[in-house]
């Protein structure tokens, strides 16, 4: 039981003025007063700062406190508790299936394009330089990502504005994947392919994009930083399995058109989640309906572009943004020339380039777990410098298997493309996590799809840049089908323009802000407590004493 005490009489300090004042330092001293029985030495301590006459305190209401509370109380507070842990948990889980196996799938497409490459390459036998550049336009859809992520922010669709997106661009892939596989002029004819592919694509960045927000909205608003590490991790798990099953079905089947269907009834299942799931259950703030009718589509759509332009001009923004960009697309892609050198000229078979696919896609997992436990602790800049070190060594590897230096080391094509020829695409891709974390952490509230859309379109307009300039690098050089002997010296300029953005790293951030955050934090935590001098306790009551003197003293 603890009482309170309070004194009796008129105050002896002519310096206190606020009755307030007056009756905390009363309770002050009285305090110390009544623990002067348990511990005798405190009465030098007290009469040290305190000269006047000792009131003598009396009882007034005592306050008998227990542990014990209103079980009406107590009830409700647990009932709260437990329905917001229970809403929480459900909202995880919903994320989880939502975005954990949407992105799984995004790295499961893999599995058709191998096919559809295949396909391009060896029935329709396409040039190198074709082969190349129907990727390179058919990813021209992912350039208006922003487009999308604004209407995204902007346009909501019954009272919600991600996962209606989700849904719509699930079924543009159905519908165009289906295509492919049931109607036989559309994987004959150039053109209906060609627009087959853009649907595709076009269906693949408007979900990418709501997922994209969805994970970042999520993560501020639950305090988890880091969340797009973990989707790398399902894109590389469905990358793994793909390309595993991609070679498989070819070399088992040689039906690329049975691989499209079986990729459609994935996306039919997926399509059936999203449109099973509701926005309000992932515990994301909601807009009121009221401020959805208050603005018209134009004005929200007005202001989020202008909120979307003065994010983008931010300097923690715009340096890392334009640095990654140019990186990109500085680098001459010859993945056609590569790939039909391999099919063509060392004749390979399928599966082993999609097993060497399968090696890639388990070295960006493990990098990626890397990151989330170890790597992201690393300044920003020392680790994206490393990477871009390390990916362009690795398009020499490129150039042993065109030079057949690995037959003179005894290693045999076969061997050599399973294990080396997916290390440069692998660390090309892992190259643009910490860039995502960080854009992540840096949108503003309400512009998370906005952002990251623009940097996803920023990302995809480069590699369409790079691809374009190593066709057109390609065909200068001389690199056809029929001859290859100039891809050597192409692999040599690929690896020297790979060296080049090393110049201008200075605009990547030297620390994570996330990081410099919790530094600070820690700083100032430790700064407090180097404050207190020490604390001093009296039976069960504690009074810390500081440097400075006490408030009544003054």
């Amino acid at each position: 039981m603890l009482s309170t005490l309070v004194f009796s009489g008129k105050p002896v300090c002519s310096r206190i003025q606020n009755p307030r004042k007056d009756q905390s330092r009363y309770h002050s001293i009285t305090k110390i007063q009544s623990c002067q029985q348990q511990n005798p030495n405190t009465e030098n301590s007290v009469s040290k700062f305190w000269t006047g006459p000792r009131p003598k305190p009396h009882l007034i209401n005592p306050l008998i406190t227990t542990t014990e509370q209103n079980p009406v109380d107590e009830a409700a507070k647990n009932g709260a508790f437990e329905g917001t842990n229970g809403s929480l948990q459900k909202g995880f889980q919903q994320m989880l299936v939502l975005c954990g196996f949407g992105y799984w799938v995004n790295g499961f497409r893999c599995f058709p394009w191998l096919g559809l490459n295949f396909h391009m390459a060896s029935n329709l036998c396409m040039q190198p330089s074709n082969l190349q550049m129907v990727q390179n336009f058919g990813s021209l859809p992912m350039v208006a990502k922003p487009l999308y992520g604004v209407l995204s922010d902007a346009l909501f669709i019954g009272r919600a504005r991600r996962i209606p997106y989700v849904s719509i661009g699930v079924f543009l892939q159905v519908l165009s994947w289906g295509s492919l596989a049931l109607i036989p002029v559309a994987s004959e004819a150039l053109s209906i392919l060609l627009a087959c592919v853009l649907l595709s694509n076009l269906g693949a960045s408007i979900a990418e994009v709501a997922k994209d927000a969805l994970v970042a909205e999520y993560g501020q608003k639950n305090k988890m930083p880091g969340l797009q590490s973990y989707a790398f991790m399902a894109l590389a798990a469905g990358g793994i399995l793909g390309n595993l099953l991609g070679g498989y079905f070819l070399l088992q089947t040689q039906q690329p058109k049975s691989m499209f269907l079986s990729f459609s009834v994935l996306l039919a299942f997926q399509l059936t989640i999203t449109l099973g799931m509701k926005e309000d259950s992932l515990g994301l703030p909601q807009t009121s309906s009221h401020s959805l009718v208050r603005k018209s589509i134009s004005e929200s759509i007005r202001k989020q572009y202008f909120d979307l332009l003065v994010a983008a001009r931010e300097e923690s923004i715009s340096r890392p943004l334009i640095w990654i960009v140019a990186s990109t697309a500085t680098v001459p892609i010859l993945s056609g020339s590569i790939f039909c050198y391999q099919t063509q000229c060392l004749n390979l078979d399928p599966s082993v380039i999609g097993m060497s696919k399968v090696i890639g896609q388990l070295m960006l997992l493990v990098m990626t777990v890397s990151y989330d436990r170890l790597w992201k602790h690393v300044p920003m800049r020392k680790l994206v410098g490393i990477v871009q070190i390390l990916y362009a060594s690795s398009v020499l590897l490129d150039l042993i298997l065109v030079t057949q230096v690995n037959l003179r080391w005894g290693i045999p094509n076969e061997a050599f493309v399973f294990c080396f020829s997916g290390v440069a695409e692998t660390l090309a891709q892992f190259k643009l996590l910490p860039f995502h974390v960080l854009f992540a952490s840096l949108a503003p509230p309400g512009c998370e799809g906005s952002l990251m859309s623009f940097l996803a379109s920023a990302l995809c307009l480069s590699s369409i840049a790079s691809g374009f300039f190593g066709v057109g690098f390609a065909s200068v050089i001389g690199i056809t089908s029929n001859d290859y002997t100039s891809l050597p010296t192409g692999i040599v300029m690929q690896f020297l323009a790979a060296l080049l953005p090393l110049l201008w790293i200075n605009r990547v951030p030297a620390t994570h802000p996330s990081a410099e955050k919790e530094r600070k934090k820690g700083r100032s935590m430790r700064t407090r407590r180097t404050r207190r001098v020490g604390r001093v306790g009296f039976g069960s009551i504690y009074s810390y004493r500081r440097e400075r003197e006490p408030d009544f003293l003054r």
